[in-house]
């Protein structure tokens, strides 16, 4: 958000170019997880296209329960039209046995649903929320909608996260700052199987750490214990004696036999240096880079279907969806 006069006039300069292209979709159904991304990428669409967009939150067991409730509050506030899908990437024994390419599997999985849907419900397209600052990564969740022809309008037009955060302040969104908030199943370690159990305990202790006024934080869940991460903006609190036992047991009564605080902080990555030995983020892992050429050359196959429930309204959330 922290940007130059000339460098927000460039972000909006590519506001207008993303315009244009969600003009040329046509219609556009959004992979809408209530991140950053995909928030700003549903609104747009949104101000666009009008009617002529749907926004779909994948839920599962890995979606955390402060994660739900954001997309909701987002989608009633921003206005556009949100419905969920229920996803069964755990019954997948490849997503499951959590090796690095775990997201390949999770994104096949979501787009395999979202391509009939779209075309049961007469949308031209599938988009979802990759940036240009994805590029420089190696995630195997893009070569997934790589594969399966979905847009990824976002980093055609060139935008990246500290544009998107001030375009989603200009544009009103909640949670333009929110921290980056991955599956649940990236907090687990690589090699230790996802169950739903280990994800409810996960997001149990998150909320217990996040109850006690941390912002921006991870439960690794390392198989024979956690480690809790906190942003090193947040460390001096926690180094805090009363406030450190509290954050343990809290993350203990969440059902953790064994917690360690991460005197180093919060950091990407943190279980891939802690030993899996592969190159990551919280929810990366091998497969291969897009460019924005190659995406803008992508379009999306339909097949046939439906499976889409409306998004239920929180309880005391922000304004009524326009229509």
């Amino acid at each position: 958000m922290e940007l130059s006069t000339a460098a927000a006039a460039v972000a909006r300069a590519k506001q207008e170019q993303l315009d244009a292209r969600l003009r040329q979709a046509g219609s556009l159904l959004v992979a809408y997880s209530g991140g950053v991304d995909s928030a700003y990428l549903a609104a747009r669409a949104w101000r666009v296209l009008g009617a002529r967009m749907l926004a779909v939150t994948a839920d599962s067991a890995s979606l955390a329960e402060d994660q739900r409730r954001h997309a909701a509050h987002v989608a009633q506030v921003a206005g556009f039209p949100h419905e969920w899908l229920a996803t069964a990437e755990l019954d997948d024994p490849r997503y499951a046995r959590n090796a690095p390419d775990r997201c390949y599997f999770c994104k096949s999985e979501l787009f395999t649903r979202l391509l009939p849907l779209a075309r049961a419900r007469g949308f031209a397209h599938v988009a979802y929320g990759m940036i240009v600052d994805d590029l420089s990564d190696i995630r195997p969740g893009h070569r997934a909608a790589m594969e399966a022809g979905v847009l990824g309008p976002l980093a055609e037009v060139g935008l990246g996260k500290a544009e998107l955060r001030l375009l989603s302040l200009e544009m009103g969104l909640p949670g333009f700052d929110r921290p980056a908030s991955p599956c649940l199943s990236s907090r687990i370690a690589h090699g230790v199987a996802v169950t739903r159990e280990r994800l409810a305990r996960v997001d149990a202790a998150e909320a217990a750490v996040r109850a006690h006024g941390f912002r921006e934080l991870r439960v690794r869940d390392l198989g024979d214990g956690a480690r809790v991460e906190v942003a090193p903006a947040e460390l001096a609190r926690l180094s805090d004696p009363a406030t450190a036992e509290q954050v343990r047991g809290a993350v203990a009564a969440a059902g953790f036999a064994r917690v360690e605080l991460d005197p180093r902080g919060y950091r990407r990555g943190a279980l891939a240096a802690a030993g899996d030995g592969s190159r990551r983020r919280d929810h990366q892992a091998p497969d291969g880079g897009l460019g924005a050429e190659e995406l803008r050359s992508r379009r999306s196959p339909h097949g046939t279907g439906d499976g889409l429930r409306p998004a239920p309204e929180p309880d005391g959330l922000g304004p009524k969806p326009g229509v």
